[in-house]
């Protein structure tokens, strides 16, 4: 089986190569990256000369390229990591993430109709569904995105669930709450804020902290993605969340007594435009295929802070420009 995986190099779709090489001998990744300032080829570092794994240097928005891709290829799964994803960056510059999210994903689901793939699954974000103050959103819940990139995300899940119903491409759609874990670039909540004590400086909380998330270790969403590749109904959505909601607040101070760190080292920020105050997601859909996330969340995050104070060189080099500098001259000719 050949899987094409749309920005393989970022956090989440490394470590989602990294477990589909682990569990499957018979499986073969090529992985389709940018090489956008988040991706990082050290998240690949020890499968890079896996003989099953293949690295391809492209913009998805490419039609010439991705056409060509598919054509030498022939890929049986797209998996569509590829986007850009931080909140912050996507009110400074919006037009990059519609044109990324959303045409980006319109030529892969183009293309894979084209060539005929079985499977593509895309992968989207508990914040399309906008915000909510009870209950948890279902997989049926009208979509009503607040930042730019929600609505981005959004319009791609609405365009792939297009290609299902008009086109008949077999499509699969999972939305994840807040992922964390290891190789996670340090500007998301968890990363920053565990690099920042590390380096002895203080975290940045958004108002009072008490905006809500779900969040869900890193393997936990890649097994769930792996479980609706496989045995998720053609053309249906399933949430995937970790079922452990706390306010950025209550997260600061997991961090800051992991970290033997007092509550001094918060340093509190004027908030956001348009910050939703809470996502929570309904994982009942996904748990009758038999999925369970299997981490615990204090486990998780005393792994995570492990995982950062053992490599400090990835995200010190990250933080400080030098990875960016060095790999844009090292792959500028790929």
């Amino acid at each position: 089986m050949k899987l094409l995986i749309t920005g393989g190099a970022g956090f989440i779709g490394s470590n989602f190569i990294r477990y589909i090489l682990n569990k499957y001998s018979d499986y073969w990744i090529i992985n389709f990256d940018i090489v956008s300032y988040c991706a990082n080829f050290e998240n690949l570092k020890d499968i890079e000369k896996n003989p099953r794994y293949k690295f391809i240097k492209g913009d998805i928005c490419d039609e010439k390229l991705v056409n060509k891709i598919f054509q030498k290829e022939k890929p049986d799964f797209v998996v569509n990591f590829a986007a850009e994803s931080h909140v912050d960056r996507s009110i400074l510059e919006p037009k990059k993430f519609t044109r990324t999210n959303i045409l980006g994903t319109h030529t892969l689901l183009e293309t894979a109709r084209k060539y005929g793939v079985k499977k593509f699954e895309h992968i989207s974000t508990d914040e399309v569904y906008g915000t909510i103050k009870k209950e948890e959103f279902k997989e049926t819940d009208v979509l009503l995105p607040n930042s730019p990139y929600a609505v981005s995300k959004a319009g791609a899940d609405l365009l792939a669930r297009a290609y299902y119903k008009t086109f008949g491409l077999p499509v699969l759609i999972t939305r994840s709450s807040n992922n964390f874990g290891p190789y996670q670039f340090p500007e998301k909540l968890i990363s920053l804020f565990i690099t920042n004590l590390l380096e002895n400086k203080k975290v940045p909380l958004y108002g009072k902290g008490l905006n809500i998330r779900d969040w869900i270790y890193v393997l936990d969403n890649c097994s769930g993605i792996d479980t609706v590749l496989h045995k998720g109904e053609i053309g249906e959505i399933y949430n995937i969340g970790g079922g452990n909601e706390f306010t950025n607040l209550e997260i600061a101070k997991f961090i800051l007594k992991e970290l033997s760190k007092d509550e001094s080292f918060i340093e509190y920020i004027k908030d956001r435009p348009g910050h939703d105050f809470r996502y929570a997601l309904d994982t009942r859909k996904i748990k009758k295929l038999g999925w369970k996330p299997e981490h615990k969340f204090g486990e998780a995050i005393r792994k995570t802070a492990k995982w950062y104070k053992e490599n400090a060189s990835w995200w010190e080099k990250i933080k400080s420009g030098e990875y960016l500098k060095y790999y844009k001259k090292q792959y500028k000719n790929l």
